[in-house]
């Protein structure tokens, strides 16, 4: 059953076409991965969905209903929510409290969101840091804080912008394990990664744009080895490392 549908969508800014009457369908459970060159428009998209801009054209349809003209607090009470490329915690709150004003999105009693607060620290492996001042915690951390944030809202579609940025090896199997958990809760996924093991790892289906328009969709073995897509993102060298 299709939770998202995405239909001619169209955003300019002045004479920039930044997405070009682009077309998307995700089912409910899916984990998407959305990639493309930098300035490609995977942004723009989620900032569409997100309520962030307004389209200048297209229909955004989450659980069969209009998200257009909606701002970005009515779309999060829907159950869409997004994360951020580069984190921005607020600093003079502990982790938990952090976590709190996203639960805050689903019941005004502080007791309530507490509660539900130190559920997803618990289940993303932070309540034991549930405390700390957010200059304490490791890149990694402040990763998992922005992911816990964004569950405690409770959604039913996560938008990752390069959630898997700046991690190294170790810590991106972490996160990739953590991902599928979340998607196994029955969260569907839609990520925009630059990290090609982590999209090849988790998405079902890959779909790639490239000045604003899609120029490839399927499968990541299908996808990764399309000759648009190594053009126009990939490179020859990735061609040649995959290969070997």
């Amino acid at each position: 059953m299709d939770l998202l549908k995405i239909t001619n969508l169209t955003k300019r800014f002045g004479g920039l076409v930044a997405v070009n009457d682009f077309n998307l369908t995700v089912e409910r459970g899916e984990i998407v991965g959305l990639i493309g060159p930098n300035g490609a428009g995977k942004t723009t998209i989620f900032n569409l969905i997100s309520g962030y801009f307004q389209p200048d054209g297209g229909e955004i349809y989450f659980d069969e209903k209009n998200l257009v003209g909606l701002k970005p607090d009515k779309i999060c009470k829907k159950g869409v929510v997004r994360t951020f490329q580069i984190v921005k915690p607020f600093f003079h709150l502990t982790v938990l409290k952090n976590v709190m004003i996203g639960a805050f999105n689903r019941t005004e009693h502080p007791e309530v969101s507490e509660k539900r607060s130190l559920e997803v620290l618990e289940f993303l492996g932070l309540l034991d840091k549930k405390d700390y001042p957010i200059e304490s915690l490791t890149i990694a951390n402040r990763k998992r804080l922005e992911l816990a944030r964004s569950l405690a809202t409770q959604p039913q579609l996560l938008l990752l912008d390069e959630v898997a940025g700046g991690l190294n090896p170790s810590e991106l199997g972490d996160l990739i394990t953590i991902l599928k958990r979340i998607n196994k809760e029955g969260i569907t996924l839609i990520m925009i990664e630059h990290v090609m093991k982590t999209i090849a790892s988790l998405a079902n289906r890959i779909v790639v744009i490239n000045y604003g328009i899609k120029i490839s969709e399927g499968r990541p073995s299908e996808v990764l080895k399309d000759p648009n897509v190594v053009k126009a993102y990939l490179g020859e060298a990735y061609q040649i490392a995959e290969s070997k």
